[in-house]
């Protein structure tokens, strides 16, 4: 029976893998770029340099970086640049686990579709609206059962945990590892700036270096115990990495 993170809000089930190194007809036949193979996946465009420590929404400094990127990416700019800018902190606050903004989008892509699973949306601060949250983690089919931890006044559920926002946290993991990142003075999982810092952070507490296959493997193991999941992450990372969309 596969194991699954009692902090995720869902077992993950079958997943289409994207074949790798393939080379796929796309629009009009035009070919597409062939996804890399191996883990890690690439650590994709480079990021300008910024000032992490600027105030306020410091994320915006990437807009142009973001902007050219998001259409070939399916991405859109303010979840972007805040993939950007946990990598760019991590990148001065742990140089030593090597985390790439596309990891943190792979994981983004797989549990919200970037902040917009069922019809939410990113707005300019970086606020997913409506929040986003999981089922109740009751120990149902495939579900670990994690009795609330928070009264509900996170994730709106006084019975169960429920995983909360654009990267799928529950309250009690959100309570030990969440992070400020846009300078509002709240530390919110409904914040996509937020909630990718927060996930660099626990990647790289669990994974190391990020950069070895060994670590990035440990990390994503973490996140979800689950093959599937790490494949379907894998492979949405090895294409942001390469500049197009799954």
């Amino acid at each position: 029976m596969e194991r699954v993170n009692p902090w995720k809000r869902r077992a993950v089930g079958s997943v289409a893998a994207l074949a790798a190194a393939a080379v796929l007809a796309g629009c009009g036949g035009a070919p597409r770029v062939p996804i890399p193979e191996g883990i890690p996946p690439g650590p994709g465009a480079a990021l300008p340099p910024i000032d992490v420590d600027a105030p306020g929404r410091t994320a915006e400094q990437l807009r142009g970086w973001a902007e050219e990127q998001s259409g070939e990416l399916g991405i859109g700019v303010v979840a972007l640049e805040a993939y950007g800018y946990a990598a760019a902190v991590m990148a001065q606050s742990r140089p030593d686990c090597g985390i790439g903004w596309t990891t943190i989008a792979g994981i983004a892509g797989v549990e919200s579709r970037h902040g917009t699973h069922r019809g939410s949306s990113v707005g300019p601060d970086g606020a997913v609206s409506p929040q986003i949250r999981g089922i109740p983690l009751d120990g149902g089919p495939g579900v670990a059962e994690i009795p609330d931890t928070d009264g509900g006044l996170r994730d709106g559920d006084a019975v169960h945990d429920r995983a909360m926002g654009p990267l799928q946290f529950i309250p009690e993991t959100w309570q030990r590892w969440g992070v400020d990142a846009n300078g509002d003075g709240v530390v919110d999982p409904d914040s996509i700036d937020d909630a990718s810092l927060t996930a660099a952070r626990y990647l790289c507490a669990r994974g190391g270096d990020l950069t070895t296959a060994d670590g990035w493997q440990r990390a994503l193991m973490a996140y979800n115990l689950s093959g599937a999941y790490l494949a379907e992450v894998r492979d949405r990372a090895a294409a942001y990495s390469v500049g197009t969309r799954p």
